[in-house]
């Protein structure tokens, strides 16, 4: 276990300024590199207190522009238009970096590590992701994955999209139950 002093919150980790001990791998390919912890030496703990009230003042600052972003930007609905087979199967999948992208088109700039997806989008509808703006603010953002703009249109409204495959089956259905009522 590495010891380290998170220089902001990390979620299911701690606050700005905790000693925490995790892993090597964790410190040394997220924390780390993306400079959200230091090791905790004696150096870095003397240089941490000395400069505490600065970067908690920072923090507070860069908090309060995310909330206001996130004020602005309240309700903010994206859609991706996408290919998909008949039963509204995805051929692939929408990625942080495709909703990133539309953020962005919508007027929201965001890093693609910024949009925390729960599980990959693999079907047509409405889904709400999570951008954090700051660690302590996120934003929900509403994505409709559709396969044409008319498509999003009537799932934004909340309109049932008939799919072609259900159709096919139930016509089916109703003439074979047709067909054994007449014999």
């Amino acid at each position: 276990m590495i010891e380290l002093i998170l220089m902001q919150r990390v979620d299911k980790l701690g606050q700005m300024g905790e000693l925490v001990k995790v892993k090597p791998g964790y410190a040394r390919n997220f924390l780390l590199p993306g400079g959200k912890a230091v090791r905790a030496t004696k150096a870095n703990l003397a240089r941490f207190e000395a400069d505490r009230a600065q970067l908690e003042a920072q923090n507070l600052k860069r908090r309060e522009e995310a909330e206001r972003v996130a004020e602005r930007m309240e309700g903010l609905s994206i859609v991706l238009i996408r290919s998909a087979g008949e039963s509204g199967n995805l051929y692939g999948s929408v990625s942080a970096r495709d909703i990133a992208d539309g953020c962005t088109a919508a007027g929201l700039t965001v890093h693609r590590s910024q949009v925390l997806v729960d599980s990959p989008i693999k079907l047509l509808g409405l889904t709400t992701v999570r951008v954090e703006l700051h660690p302590e603010v996120m934003l929900p953002v509403v994505v409709n994955v559709a396969r044409s703009p008319e498509e999003a249109e009537k799932q934004a409204r909340g309109e049932e999209i008939a799919r072609e495959e259900e159709i096919t089956l139930e016509d089916e259905l109703v003439a074979e139950l047709g067909a054994a009522t007449r014999e």
